[in-house]
């Protein structure tokens, strides 16, 4: 993926309006060189007045008051969700039904119209029959403010004089189209915004382009800086030039069901687990808003793993309960992710950055976002063509907004800086995954899944670490053992005992890994690096026991597999156990081929 600003094209790209008449702020080379604040949006605010001007002279214009009318000034994001399905696939309309079932959203609000059912549409199909048909629909039943006329712009989209809008977020539903081709008929061949030529071109994100309905004559080519980006303090008026549009889509119509209810699970317990950073990847910029992500989990006391060799985590690699990843550079999803048993736990956030890591959502295993639906995750942000680095969601504020808890819909466009462009945001918008604290985590412990609860004891003994309270921390996780004990808190605990130079109580920690006959695949890791420190810490007996029930169990790769029999045929030896050593030899020799004699 490309970079703006190292490339030197940011200097190309016009400023913020696309069309005569319209600015969303500050041009995007500004926004793009300052750090995030909130932009001003010169000139917006005159054009409004006048348009409200207009619609109060020609009041009898307007449409009769609808759902939306007694809505506008309603707090319940719920009542003011829009859902869009394709009446032309019967499990999207259920879709948007299962979905306003779940979240109280009213049926009338469900939009349901005959849409093109490929992925990807040239112009002419999403004017005439997504946007246009959309934006009649949502003027007629008063969702959109403002005024109708009978004229028609050069692209033949009615012209409106919209002055705002009525909804909370707009739910996208598996069906509607995806990807809209770049038409060169439709570019000015002037060029008058001298936009640089990888920005000349007008294929776009379905999504992004609805986030413009609120808007007037739009030009198509280039993009639009988004008025929300980093605006810690949305005005109403930016608020309303924007509509934020999240989509319910994956490889099935039940894994976009799963959005849903995975969301919700989240929003019951809270996030539960670890998180995985994707580090090194071609661009210093894209590495700066990992790194901040990082310190960003770090600080709420998360437990995790940063890969920092460059690539992606390995499928050899520790990958127990991924509530939270962030990552980058690679094509197709790969590593842990794509073993058979992988599944993300409830309320999972993944986000890996890649062009085209939205190319199809239909795929369970090209490109990111879809496979990562297909997993299981509850929500993901992608680029469905080449956004170009500096125009993609930054994961940094995607990340900062989540956590002081805002929804997924607003954190997804307080993190994008562009509109008209590349972006889908994908999940429930309406999901808060930080609406359940970790004190009320603990308190709630007895609730919480079992299999997770550990690592909420696992975060805050992490939380005093951070405020340099060792002691409190050790004893937090010795009671976690007695209480709930799990493989994950006892490797924590050992870990910490050792960094204290008390490996005697290490290994007694670590002793109950001994009596475990076999692992879950997605611990086998933490057992391997069990058996490693017992081995290290002159428990070898105890570390042949967990090597035994490990080569029992079917390892994440073939090269593990030989790492593993390797380790524990060299302990074997140590503890001068020869039975066993040879039995780990004849395993081993069974992977390696044998190398035919030489001719």
């Amino acid at each position: 993926m490309p970079a703006v600003c190292p490339c030197g094209q940011a200097e190309s790209i016009a400023a913020g309006s696309k069309g005569p008449g319209r600015s969303f702020g500050k041009p995007l080379k500004t926004v793009l060189e300052k750090s995030p604040a909130a932009p001003n949006v010169p000139g917006v605010s005159t054009l409004r007045a006048i348009f409200l001007l207009l619609v109060l002279v020609t009041a009898n214009r307007l449409p009769a008051a609808g759902p939306a009318a007694s809505l506008a000034k309603a707090d319940d994001l719920a009542a003011r969700v829009v859902l869009l399905a394709n009446s032309r696939q019967p499990d999207s309309v259920r879709l948007a039904e299962f979905y306003a079932e779940k979240r109280g959203v009213p049926p009338a609000n469900i939009i349901a119209l005959p849409l093109p059912e490929a992925e990807d549409i040239t112009w002419r199909e999403f004017i005439d029959q997504v946007f246009s048909p959309l934006q009649d629909e949502l003027y007629r039943r008063g969702w959109l403010e403002g005024m109708a006329t009978s004229l028609l712009d050069k692209l033949g989209r009615k012209r409106y004089a919209l002055t705002g809008h009525h909804l909370s977020y707009l739910v996208v539903c598996r069906g509607v189209p995806l990807r809209i081709y770049n038409d060169p008929t439709l570019l000015d061949e002037l060029n008058p915004r001298r936009l640089a030529p990888q920005f000349n071109k007008n294929e776009a994100a379905v999504d992004s382009e609805l986030s413009l309905l609120a808007q007037n004559g739009t030009e198509i080519t280039g993009m639009v800086s988004n008025p929300l980006f980093a605006n810690e303090r949305p005005s109403t008026l930016d608020a309303e030039m924007v509509v934020i549009v999240s989509r319910l889509d994956g490889p099935t119509f039940e894994s976009a069901r799963h959005l849903v209810t995975a969301a919700l699970e989240g929003e019951r317990s809270g996030l539960l687990g670890r998180y995985y950073v994707d580090l090194r990847g071609p661009h210093a910029d894209g590495d700066e808003w990992l790194g901040s992500v990082l310190t960003q989990l770090q600080d709420l006391g998360f437990d995790g793993d940063t890969d920092r060799e460059g690539g992606t985590f390995g499928g050899e690699a520790r990958f127990d309960a991924p509530v939270l990843y962030f990552g980058w550079y690679a094509g197709d999803l790969n590593g842990p992710f794509a073993a058979a048993d992988f599944s993300f736990p409830p309320g999972a956030i993944a986000v890996h950055i890649h062009s085209f890591s939205a190319h199809t959502l239909r795929s369970a295993t090209a490109g990111w976002c879809g496979p990562l639906v297909a997993r299981g995750v509850a929500a993901t942000v992608g680029n469905v063509f080449e956004p170009f680095l500096q125009l993609t969601h930054r994961p940094n504020l995607l990340l900062r907004a989540l956590s002081r808890g805002l929804t997924f819909g607003d954190a997804a466009y307080y993190a994008l800086p562009a509109l008209s462009w590349q972006a889908v945001t994908i999940g429930d918008p309406l999901y808060r995954p930080f609406r359940v604290s970790l004190g009320e985590q603990e308190h709630a412990v007895a609730t919480l899944p079992p299999a997770l609860a550990p690592y909420a004891v696992i975060r805050r003994a992490n939380l005093l670490l951070r405020q340099n309270d060792r002691p409190a921390a050790l004893a937090f996780l010795q009671a976690g053992m007695r209480e709930q004990p799990g493989i994950a808190l006892g490797l924590t605990l050992a870990k910490l005992q050792l960094a204290a130079a008390d490996a005697k109580a290490a290994v007694g920690t670590l002793g109950f890994a001994t009596a475990l006959k076999q692992f879950r695949p997605q611990d086998w890791p933490l057992a391997r690096e069990i058996a490693g420190l017992l081995a290290a810490h002159d428990a070898r007996a105890a570390a042949l026991k967990v090597y035994a029930a490990l080569v029992g169990t079917k390892a994440p790769t073939p090269e593990a597999q030989k790492a593993l029999l390797t380790e524990a045929r060299a302990t074997a030896d140590a503890a001068g156990d020869l039975a066993l050593s040879l039995e780990f030899s004849r395993q081993l020799n069974a992977l390696v081929p044998a190398v035919p004699p030489a001719k």
